[in-house]
């Protein structure tokens, strides 16, 4: 670990009080000079560190930088051996870890950062991912499972986004068939699982599983596209948020991956799955439907029933809902 990375981890533990220069050149057998230039380098990169004469140095207590040591203060004990890096910027986590997926990368992989430059949602959009307000994680995931169940993959990340933000936060989240987490009437969430075959299996090689989460809404606000849909997990800035939400994500997550019980996420997806028995629109494409939603199956397949009576179980493809008026 480097001088810096000690820096902001000691920094980190001591969150709104002063600890001098001269303690923490002991603490890391280091100079002075070095602890002052490790402070400014933190500086740079968005740390808000207050320096004081007499007093030494302070982060302080709103500061909500994501790094490594943040997270890892969070993190249950039994996922240490996840191998996780984190970046304030990158074109995309998904095409990292991906990237990382073909050369033998272990399962348990994750990468997350502050910002993406090229971030990916679903159908081929691209996905919103401006830098300080949000959290964007991918994780590398080798399930003994057959390519057409790998739905279960992202409505598990579903259950386990909705679940950490409330105990990470407190707040109530709602999930949106197949994968939208909701606060407040607002999607706080998007997730994009991609993945690869084994043709001679019909199973999965590897998934990765991407999920990007609006911490905060933007200094500029939403794009116009997405303004009357985006919402964010916190109203306003609070210390540690982006660690605390990544961390709590990971915990969920593997919570309920390794559980050995299959479908342990399905009861508290019906939980909070909103819009059971109201009027709806399926959206295909150009096309619109009117039906009743009925629920999901235990694939988390949508149950509808049409305005002629007839029901269809409905698998997620190149579809969307939305709550008729």
């Amino acid at each position: 670990m480097t001088v810096k990375q000690q820096v902001a981890n000691i920094l980190e533990n001591n969150l709104g009080e002063y600890i001098s220069g001269e303690e923490i050149a002991f603490k890391l057998n280091c100079s002075r000079g070095a602890v002052w230039k490790a402070v400014k380098a933190l500086k740079s990169d968005g740390y808000a560190i207050d320096a004081v004469t007499n007093k030494g140095y302070k982060l302080d207590k709103a500061s909500d930088i994501l790094s490594l040591d943040g997270i890892k203060k969070h993190l249950d004990k039994q996922l240490d051996d996840l191998d996780i890096q984190v970046f304030s910027t990158i074109d995309s986590t998904n095409n990292y870890i991906k990237s990382l997926a073909e050369k033998g990368a272990k399962e348990g992989t994750v990468a997350i950062a502050a910002q993406q430059t090229g971030g990916k949602g679903r159908l081929g959009r691209s996905f919103f991912s401006p830098a300080d307000s949000g959290l964007y994680m991918s994780i590398l995931l080798r399930p003994k499972m057959q390519a057409d169940r790998a739905v279960r993959i992202t409505t598990l990340a579903a259950v386990s986004v909705a679940v950490a933000a409330q105990k990470a936060f407190g707040v109530n989240t709602d999930i949106k068939w197949v994968n939208d987490v909701y606060i407040g009437g607002r999607k706080i969430c998007g997730i994009l699982t991609e993945a690869s075959l084994d043709m001679e299996s019909g199973g999965l090689d590897y998934a990765v599983c991407g999920i990007g989460i609006n911490i905060y809404e933007p200094k500029e606000g939403f794009p116009d596209e997405i303004k009357d849909t985006a919402g964010a997990v916190l109203s306003k800035r609070t210390a540690d948020a982006k660690n605390k939400m990544a961390a709590c994500l990971l915990n969920s997550f593997f919570e309920l991956y390794t559980s050995g019980v299959e479908n342990a996420y399905l009861a508290e997806y019906k939980k909070r799955l909103i819009w059971v028995g109201e009027q709806i629109n399926l959206i295909r494409g150009d096309k619109t439907v009117p039906a009743t939603m009925l629920g999901v199956n235990d694939e988390c397949a949508l149950i509808v029933r049409y305005e002629d009576g007839k029901q269809e179980t409905i698998t997620s493809g190149e579809i969307s809902i939305r709550k008729r008026a």
